[in-house]
């Protein structure tokens, strides 16, 4: 069974993407802050990462800069409810992130991004 780690700093929002992804078959870590979040990924490693780009104590971005580095083989996929004024979701796919999706999105788009990563149709 394949880990996901979600990394997200609203625990709503962390809970619905743990319930959709435990029900689709994958074991669901969750993280509060971008460290929080490294840390986890340090004790116990994840096939997926899925993170918000506004976190606490380390933002997205940084978040998977740092993933990267330390975690070559790990699948980022990026949210983010954020907007600025240039596209974060380009930047995050520039640093590591395989897929980014601006909230809200649907649920079976995120599913299929995993199933994709993880190449795992089968879940």
């Amino acid at each position: 069974m394949s880990r996901i780690l979600i990394i997200e700093d609203h625990p709503q929002v962390s809970n619905v993407l743990r319930r959709i992804l435990e029900a689709v078959g994958y074991e669901v870590g969750e993280a509060s802050s971008g460290w929080d979040g490294l840390q986890q990924l340090r004790e116990c490693p994840a096939d997926l990462v899925i993170t918000d780009l506004l976190v606490p104590l380390h933002d997205g971005l940084d978040t998977i800069l740092q993933m990267t580095r330390e975690f070559p083989k790990v699948k980022i996929i990026a949210v983010t409810g954020a907007s600025w004024d240039f596209n974060v979701l380009d930047v995050a796919k520039a640093l590591g992130a395989s897929h980014a999706f601006a909230k809200p999105f649907e649920a079976d788009a995120l599913i299929d991004a995993v199933h994709e990563e993880l190449d795992d149709p089968s879940c």
